[in-house]
């Protein structure tokens, strides 16, 4: 539960369609850790695919592992091309891994990958497909600000079309960003499934946290410890709530981490 510097909590429930049908949730997170460095990841199964729940609980385990054998290995790495360097290089490897595993029915695990790495002076963040970030960092007026890390570029001409570990052209949408800010204190990854409950949207810009949503997530790991299994049981109600069913029906994942100690 956690690292020496983050405190680690993450919870995926079913969305109302696989409730009802009796379907498994197709959403998974890992995160792991060894020594400073810690990585989160999360993915989204596609909903058509047959064995897309296997795929995403691939993905994220590899993830896991490739990228936290990287970024212990290159700690001391100074922010800027080299860590993106290094987070491609571990899709890469993610990427190998996902297809030897799974073989000619790759198609059949088809999920999307989000990943965020933590290291005492920088966090590296590498995206394919919809998942996305949102980082607590500094105060404005007293209020805490969170921040939206961009997100790959849409892959077709409609908005919900999104690009998977599978997809033939994968490394040309995968999108890798490198942020060096002590400032930061929590870190969010999502599925698509939290996307209208997290993220306010309007015509005129990009979208933005939705503060007072992302606000409660960050606030209930603060406390110091681990999360009690009545947190865990209230956040997961929320998640499987009328009221965020009605926003989205899609399986909902949460992974968030939170510092506790400076580095």
């Amino acid at each position: 539960m956690g690292t020496a510097l983050w405190r680690i909590h993450g919870i995926s429930v079913e969305g109302y369609r696989h409730r009802r049908d009796g379907l498994p949730c197709q959403d998974a997170y890992a995160h792991t850790e060894a020594g400073p460095v810690a990585v989160l990841a999360v993915a989204d199964g596609a909903g058509s695919r047959p064995r897309s729940d296997e795929g995403s609980r691939l993905a994220v385990d590899v993830a896991a592992e490739q990228f936290v054998r990287r970024a212990a290995a290159a700690v001391d790495t100074q922010p800027g091309e080299a860590v993106h360097d290094l987070l491609v290089d571990a899709f890469h490897a993610v990427t190998k891994v996902f297809l030897d595993t799974t073989g000619p029915a790759a198609a059949d695990f088809a999920t999307t990958l989000t990943v965020v790495v933590l290291t005492p002076d920088w966090l590296g963040h590498l995206s394919v497909g919809d998942g996305f970030v949102v980082l607590r960092a500094g105060t404005e007026d007293g209020e805490r600000q969170f921040h939206l890390l961009p997100q790959p570029d849409p892959a077709g001409e409609y908005s919900n079309e999104t690009v998977f570990l599978t997809s033939p052209d994968a490394s040309r949408w995968v999108h890798t960003d490198c942020v060096s800010d002590p400032g930061i204190d929590g870190v969010l990854l999502s599925t698509d499934g939290l996307a209208q409950a997290a993220l306010s949207r309007s015509a005129a810009g990009p979208p933005i946290p939705n503060s007072s949503f992302t606000d409660a997530v960050f606030r209930s790991l603060d406390a110091p410890g681990p999360v009690s299994e009545s947190a865990h049981e209230s956040l997961t109600a929320l998640l499987r709530s009328d009221r965020l069913t009605a926003l989205n029906a899609d399986d909902k994942t949460l992974l968030r981490a939170v510092r506790k100690v400076r580095p």
